[in-house]
């Protein structure tokens, strides 16, 4: 093991020889998993009848990354899934920051305000919201590294298969939205005369807008399409073009008329929750901004493959992650709103004696109340460099010196 990995071992040891283990309920129908800093896969099949047995094997494997599974089975410990017996799973969101756009050009902290704002969306508006769970039924969890899960642990959605679960994704993430289910045309029966004949014509003419008292994505594109309007009424065409990409290569003209249709008639719209006091370019207008542009804003954030597996291993809260060296933490939604992992997720087992480094790359650290700026050789308090080394931002002492490998407790 090279220097690096030898100051990450040495620092977790520390952490697991304190540690207090956060059983996951039911532990004994879990399977463990594990990676430890001298193998590249994953030991599975593992399974604990105690929290002290738990703790025994932290002390003396010091893993780097540990896991537990997200299902129940009869026999975890058996060497083949099959032989498992599965029981059930929990319901898990998953949401990172590597999903985001631009996350490529963003600071750690960055992405994690990011990460941490679309958590809220997605449990505030989908899973307290749309699908009507309650906050004690919501666990949400900080990862340790990058972004933070949520697990939904009640009876009815123990036993839902894989297909189910996509069908939650699709749900939050608007994956097939019918735009002609959320804004229906208003079909007009007018009679017409052929060859002397009357008959009867079922004619789409204009649309519907869902009433207040919908729910779901038809209330929710509702009040997105009363914004859509007023931006529309209260601004100029070109940064209504800028809010909504879909409109650049709608004809300047379209969107005036638009502008000037909506500013007599936007309260009416949505007292007769009808679009026929607008011109058909105007609601083709509307409809297509909710459907390219507004319906992917009001979406949430979902790692898909996380949710559809029903034998998924994930971060075991507690334990520290080894590319970050942050505690996988659990935290109420409240907590979440101004949940900080650089200042609330460190060990307190991690101290602030100076260790050297030296960068890989300028970086600027706000980490427990200090604000670092780093470059080339330098020494940061330990809790500092457990981060750096870990994210490979730096490198364990000094490249003047001959041996920097430091030695294990």
């Amino acid at each position: 093991m090279d220097a690096n990995t030898l100051f990450l071992m040495r620092v977790f040891k520390r952490y697991y020889k304190e540690w207090v283990p956060v059983m996951p309920d039911r532990f004994t129908r879990r399977e463990f998993g594990f990676m430890f800093f001298d193998k590249n896969f994953v030991q599975r099949h593992i399974s604990f009848e105690s929290p002290t047995e738990l703790a025994a094997f932290m002390k003396s494997k010091v893993p780097s990354h540990s896991y537990y599974s997200t299902s129940y089975y009869r026999k975890p410990d058996a060497p083949t899934m099959e032989e498992k017996e599965w029981l059930g799973a929990e319901l898990i969101f998953d949401l990172d920051a590597d999903h985001l756009e631009g996350a490529a050009s963003m600071t750690y902290s960055e992405m994690l305000v990011q990460i941490r704002t679309e958590m809220m969306h997605l449990v505030d508006d989908f899973l307290f919201g749309d699908l009507g769970f309650s906050e004690d039924q919501v666990h949400i969890t900080f990862s340790g590294g990058r972004g933070y899960h949520a697990h939904v642990r009640t009876p009815d959605v123990m036993g839902l298969g894989t297909h189910e679960r996509r069908e939650l994704v699709d749900y939050i993430t608007s994956s097939g939205l019918n735009i002609d289910w959320v804004f229906p045309y208003n079909r007009v029966t007018t009679s017409q005369m052929s060859r002397g004949t009357g008959v009867m014509s079922n004619v789409a003419r204009d649309r519907l807008i869902p009433p207040a008292d919908s729910g779901g994505w038809r209330l929710r594109m509702r009040n997105a399409l009363m914004d859509v309007v007023n931006d529309l009424y209260d601004g100029d065409v070109r940064q209504f073009r800028l809010d909504y990409p879909s409109t650049k290569g709608v004809d300047k003209s379209t969107i005036v008329k638009a502008q000037e249709e909506v500013t007599k008639s936007r309260k009416v719209l949505f007292q007769r929750n009808n679009m026929a006091v607008l011109s058909t370019s105007t609601q083709n207008l509307l409809v297509n901004v909710m459907k390219e542009d507004v319906a992917h804003r009001l979406s949430g954030e979902v790692d898909e493959p996380v949710t559809a597996d029903i034998k998924r291993l994930i971060r075991l809260p507690g334990s520290v992650h080894g590319k970050s060296g942050l505690r996988v933490t659990p935290i109420t939604r409240d907590q979440l709103t101004t949940f900080d992992p650089l200042q609330m997720a460190v060990p307190e087992v991690y101290t602030d004696d100076p260790v050297k480094v030296t960068m890989r790359r300028d970086a600027k650290l706000d980490m427990l109340g200090e604000h670092l700026s780093l470059s080339g050789e330098t020494e940061v308090p330990e809790f500092a460099a457990v981060f750096l080394i870990g994210r490979k931002m730096a490198d364990y002492g000094h490249l003047s010196e001959e041996d920097t490998r430091p030695k294990l407790l």
